[in-house]
């Protein structure tokens, strides 16, 4: 991966902060807050996946072979989290409680917030030579 800069630290921020501004103005613009459930969402769905991939491996001298699996489940609650952080205002949506232009705003707010995350590990990343 290439080496990771200031601009790639300020390029993240910056993405990263529209993608909170977006998640608060959805629910400040129309007083209802429960689009910020969205944003919780989106930050605990990378800790399963970190999790999971810590305990499948922990020391390098006793393999068990079993990781696999460990490392699967990890990938599927954060593939949940992820799919749950879309869904959530599109159910708050269909049941009225959240207006549409809401729901999109915390859609694209959300995405953006979990890409930059993303974005932020394999930048920063650190490269085991072994």
């Amino acid at each position: 991966m290439a080496q990771a800069g200031l601009k790639t630290i300020i390029a993240l921020s910056f993405v990263l902060a529209i993608g909170f501004l977006l998640v608060i103005l959805s629910s400040a613009l129309y007083q209802n807050y429960l689009p910020l459930l969205v944003v919780a969402t989106y930050v605990i769905a990378p800790l399963p996946n970190w999790v999971c991939a810590r305990c499948s491996n922990p020391d390098d001298f006793m393999d068990s072979g079993n990781s696999g699996a460990v490392v699967d489940f990890g990938r599927f609650l954060t593939g949940f989290l992820v799919v749950m952080g879309i869904a959530l205002p599109a159910l708050l949506a269909h049941c009225d409680l959240i207006r549409t232009s809401a729901m999109a705003m915390s859609i694209v707010g959300g995405l953006l917030i979990y890409g930059t995350i993303i974005s932020f590990t394999m930048f920063f990343q650190e490269e085991q030579d072994f």
